[in-house]
């Protein structure tokens, strides 16, 4: 089951999922958002993408969240019980390789015994109670829902009907905070603090005083006090309306997106980038544009020797295209990362025209990032510098990276001249 939003919403989705009692993982796609309606909620910028997974078994809801890799919404889950520290001590799980790494560290912290099974599950309602906030929202975006096994393990299931009614009416609430409030990202801070204590008990300002502070968004204020976003608008509302409390983005919500996304790292050896592709012409075409602009680059044809070849050559980033026989580029990253040398690589997924399904399926797998073909030379450079910072076209030849009897045996290209790049590759 797939389609665009604008023809299916996500409530009829779900309701289509618990009345087949489906098992399986829906992802949801949206982008930046010109037509917002006055009274959407903003979860992203006009600029940006955004994309959720709810996994279910047997029709009820096990785990939901984003595609964000970062592990930031579980501390401040886990700050509700001063552990939030703790995830800096905690090894990577095994689980933690899928597209959701924290529900994998969930579970790490859960076998350690630092949580409890009830405030696992305490933290698990409340991350798919968000993320429904949101997807609940949306009017615009694309769908896939893929029937498959279970995530597993499971701490917890969640019926939908109940759960999508009584978010509903926050969403419906939520829309009536407009436009004082436009956002769950925005911070609210105190703009008058003489009238406040003319207006609150000097207990409340003290609780007020610890939240408003500017730097805490709505959305982490209700993680942290455990209640649901609505809840938090609706007590902080009246003082926006009297002006005694601002609302702002943090350093600007657009503005920190667009610095984030195109901040590139700081690169102070030759980036080494992997190509595993069978198409010869795109390993060619790659190769002459990589090393052209200062990196350091190496084309695998056979997908079977490329397992073994990567670990040789330990790229800092790998590109890898997906349609390619007897082992396809899905089955190659999901091997890549179950081993712990290769769970924070970069690996870029090269799909085809079939764009959505093929970025739903290579999220599943643990890819970073995805390149349409045909794609262009500014199109593949803007990816790499985005992972692996810029190149070093002044650099001296670089050192041949494998023995003669290994490149012999694999077959892949070591050409050292670069050519002149092609501007569209195909």
């Amino acid at each position: 089951m797939q389609g665009k939003l604008s023809e299916i919403d996500i409530r009829s989705i779900l309701q289509l999922i618990e009345l087949g009692q489906r098992t399986g993982g829906l992802f949801v796609e949206t982008y930046g958002t010109p037509n917002h309606s006055p009274t959407s909620i903003r979860t992203v910028s006009p600029t940006s993408s955004q994309s959720w997974f709810v996994f279910f078994l047997n029709g009820q809801i096990i785990y939901a969240g984003d595609s964000s890799s970062n592990l930031n919404r579980l501390r401040d889950y886990l700050q509700r019980y001063k552990i939030n520290q703790v995830l800096d001590q905690t090894s990577v799980p095994a689980i933690a390789t899928m597209n959701a790494p924290e529900y994998g560290y969930l579970w790490a912290l859960l076998e350690n015994h630092i949580l409890t099974p009830a405030q696992g599950r305490s933290i698990i309602q409340s991350m798919v109670h968000e993320t429904l906030f949101d997807l609940l929202s949306l009017h615009q975006g694309s769908f896939i829902f893929e029937l498959g096994h279970a995530l597993s393990p499971q701490l917890t299931t969640l019926e939908i009907s109940s759960l999508v009614a009584k978010i509903m009416k926050q969403v419906q609430e939520w829309k009536q905070f407009h436009p004082h409030i436009q956002s769950p990202n925005q911070c609210p801070t105190i703009a008058d603090a003489t009238q406040l204590r003319k207006t609150l008990t000097h207990s409340a300002i003290a609780t007020l005083e610890r939240w408003v502070d500017g730097k805490t968004s709505l959305r982490q204020i209700a993680r942290y006090l455990n209640r649901d976003i609505s809840t938090v608008a609706r007590a902080i509302y009246p003082y926006i309306q009297q002006g005694l409390v601002q609302m702002h983005f943090l350093n600007g919500e657009e503005s920190a997106l667009q610095s984030q996304e195109f901040q590139l790292p700081q690169n102070h050896k030759v980036a080494r980038v992997v190509c595993i592709d069978d198409g010869a012409t795109i390993r060619k075409a790659v190769e002459a544009i990589l090393k052209h602009h200062g990196y350091e680059v190496s084309s695998i044809g056979n997908p079977l020797k490329a397992l073994s070849l990567v670990f040789h050559l330990k790229p800092d980033l790998i590109l890898c295209d997906i349609a390619m026989p007897e082992l396809d580029g899905y089955e190659i990253c999901a091997m890549l990362r179950k081993s712990t040398v290769f769970r924070e690589v970069p690996i870029i997924m090269l799909t085809g025209k079939d764009g959505f399904i093929d970025r739903v399926k290579a999220r599943m797998v643990g890819a970073t990032d995805y390149l349409t073909k045909p794609f262009g030379e500014n199109e593949l450079l803007m990816l790499v510098e985005k992972y692996v910072g810029i190149g070093q076209p002044e650099r001296p030849p670089a050192e041949d990276l494998l023995a003669e009897a290994i490149e012999n045996d694999l077959k892949f290209s070591m050409t050292d001249s670069p050519k002149k790049p092609s501007p569209r590759l195909i």
